[in-house]
């Protein structure tokens, strides 16, 4: 998705750190409860100081929808993070995103376009009535309605297991929603999710979309349980078992805990997967002592460390690959956002048309009734 940011002033470009957060300091104290200010865990530090709230994407953007009173919403996260709190905030409020060109690779993987073909290929062979489609929530408003239209859904890394139950297995009255699920865009949660649920990896099989019909027969789209959208995350997909086996050789009474968007082969040998809210609360229950290789971006790993003085948290990834997208959100960039509101100017507004965000929604409250 092409996305342009006009470059910033000299003003901003030129400023010491010092001087940028006083400007922040007093456009947040100018704007008061106007203002919601709200940073995604893997932001950066200098970032993350002003954030009245931190946490996941989809938890945000329900802080942001309970604080109607806040007329601006500045999301320091990615540009699909945003769209989710334009889409579940009311009319009266807007939503920023700091600096347009902090974007999700990931998300950015899986299009309308290619995920609309794929769509009409499946449905040369088989009943699409009965494959259910799951978005990731990383994933742009545009899926989220896709899916909304296609009696879908969408998913967390907390509650993949709960919607892929809820599609594929058989309820109380026996009988199941769907025979198929295409699930998009990230392959490695989803084939975590469905191997953990007990499906067999030949159940399984991978849609690549710069290929014609996603790279397979006619047999195998018809026949494989979950079809996994061929997409990654770059910085969890970096961490690989040798990294796990490098942590236990140094810390052999170490806790491995790891983010399900990393491969399959690094899951099998963690000690414990979940989300991002699932490792703090992990760090957070470790007893005193422990030494923690956590599988995930480095600006949380690194906080975690910082406010958990009497254990060790450390990264399994050895070059220390930060979310490059998601850094992009920087000082300058919210001073220069903040500065705008003052003066009453928004700039870098995320707005999703209403009949996207209709459907959207009702893809997320589906999800919400399943979990």
């Amino acid at each position: 998705m092409l996305r342009l940011q006009m470059p910033l002033p000299e003003r901003y470009t030129n400023a010491s750190p010092d001087e940028l957060a006083e400007w922040i300091g007093r456009a947040r104290a100018t704007l008061g409860d106007r203002l919601l200010v709200l940073g995604h865990h893997y932001q950066r530090d200098d970032v993350m100081r002003w954030a009245d709230a931190r946490g996941d994407s989809f938890a945000l953007s329900r802080i942001a929808a309970e604080r109607g009173d806040a007329e601006f919403v500045v999301f320091c996260g990615v540009h699909f993070m945003a769209e989710s709190a334009d889409i579940l905030t009311g009319p009266h409020q807007q939503v920023i995103l700091p600096d347009l060109n902090a974007g999700c690779s990931m998300a950015d993987m899986a299009d309308l376009e290619a995920v609309e073909e794929a769509w009409e290929d499946l449905g040369r062979v088989t009943d699409t009535s009965r494959v259910i489609p799951v978005t990731y929530m990383n994933s742009s408003a545009a899926l989220k309605a896709f899916v909304g239209r296609h009696n879908g859904v969408v998913c967390t890394s907390s509650n993949a297991r709960a919607v892929l139950t809820w599609a594929l297995l058989p309820g109380e009255d026996g009988t199941t929603r769907g025979d198929q699920v295409l699930f998009f865009p990230d392959q490695h949660l989803g084939r975590n999710t469905a191997l953990d649920l007990g499906f067999a990896p030949s159940d399984l099989a991978v849609w690549d979309p710069r290929l014609d019909s996603g790279g397979l027969d006619d047999a195998t789209m018809k026949q494989a349980s979950v079809l996994l959208w061929k997409g990654h995350c770059s910085v969890h997909q970096r961490i690989r078992p040798e990294h796990v086996a490098a942590f236990r050789a140094d810390h052999p009474d170490g806790l491995v805990v790891v983010h399900p968007e990393c491969a399959h082969d690094v899951v099998e040998v963690a000690d414990l997967v979940g989300s991002t809210d699932f490792i703090i609360r992990t760090v957070d229950a470790a007893p005193d002592g422990a030494v923690i290789g956590v599988g995930t971006e480095i600006h949380l790993v690194h906080r975690l460390d910082a406010e958990s003085p009497t254990k060790t948290v450390v990264t399994l990834d050895p070059v220390v690959c930060p979310c490059a997208t998601m850094s992009r959100i920087d000082p300058a960039h919210l001073a220069w956002v903040l500065d705008g509101l003052v003066e009453g100017e928004v700039r870098n507004r995320i707005t999703v048309d209403e009949e996207t965000a209709r459907w959207a929604r009702i893809a997320l409250e589906r999800m919400l009734a399943t979990t």
